[in-house]
């Protein structure tokens, strides 16, 4: 595990030490990458490139941290990370491309159960029917996360156009399913979209719309007649004189002949009100 191996070029030698593998391992594998090497420049052939499927790799790795560990081993030409289209985090696997098919050939035998940031790598060689043409499509594009992520997509405001479209295609993907467990013969009720009742509006009558009712049925509000006018202003003038004011005698004691004459006033006031109300 001390070891390193040192594949990559001269001119990368800060990505040498990213990979560190069983001595014995290392030396087969630099061995076999050379011998490759060598009998690729003494024929001088075109070198057919290779592609290898890579799983399990840690969330935290992208395209620069996997294109700078995998040079280690040969030239990478093209790389891919399978990402979210809604939130452009990583799925966790991808697809390298080497420039030597028998280079891709014995990463991935190497590479193979390797423990790499707590989980083990998946590595396998794809031969070249099985990788599609629209591969790396777009590999050589910097990755730029999508600017409305579906979170805020889902729960954005939308018009009553928008959300009836919306409930038109649940209740289509629900009567879909609801056809596919009669076909299978399962006999399994759910309530779904269906069951529920449509949302109704509360629409107001023309006579709660008017300004002189309240919107409670128990206590409206009357109509602000002539009659109800004078019969208000008749209980504020008789709640005027029923109001009784008491003042306290002065602090030497004497009282002067005004005030006399006001509290007898009060107290003629008082005897009168006790009076009617005893006849009522």
């Amino acid at each position: 595990m001390a070891s390193t191996v040192e594949v990559a070029s001269a001119s990368t030698p800060a990505a040498a030490s990213l990979l560190s593998l069983d001595p014995k391992q290392q030396q087969e594998f630099q061995a076999k990458v050379q011998r490759v090497r060598k009998a690729a420049a003494s024929k001088n052939e075109t070198l057919t490139p290779g592609v290898i499927y890579v799983g399990h790799i840690h969330r935290g790795l992208y395209e620069p941290q996997l294109k700078e560990y995998f040079e280690q081993f040969g030239t990478v030409t093209r790389l891919r990370l399978s990402r979210s289209k809604k939130t452009g985090n990583s799925k966790g696997y991808g697809f390298v491309e080497f420039e030597c098919d028998e280079v891709a050939k014995i990463v991935a035998d190497t590479m193979n159960n390797y423990l790499f940031g707590e989980r083990l790598l998946k590595c396998e060689f794809m031969p070249p029917e099985k990788v599609h043409e629209m591969l790396f499509k777009g590999s050589e594009r910097k990755f730029r996360k999508p600017t409305h992520p579906a979170v805020q997509r889902y729960n954005r405001r939308r018009s009553i156009k928008e959300k009836v479209k919306m409930t038109r295609r649940l209740l289509k993907k629900e009567r879909r399913l609801r056809r596919k467990l009669a076909e299978k013969g399962i006999d399994y009720d759910f309530p779904g979209f269906t069951a529920q009742p449509p949302i109704k509006k509360k629409y107001l009558s023309k006579s709660a719309t008017k300004m002189d009712t309240s919107g409670n049925d128990e206590f409206p509000t009357p109509v602000c007649s002539p009659g109800l006018l004078k019969r208000r202003k008749s209980q504020t003038e008789e709640a005027d004189e029923k109001e009784i004011i008491l003042s306290l005698p002065p602090a030497g004691g004497k009282i002067s002949a005004t005030q006399k004459a006001k509290n007898a006033k009060s107290k003629k006031k008082i005897t009168a009100l006790k009076q009617q109300k005893c006849k009522t």
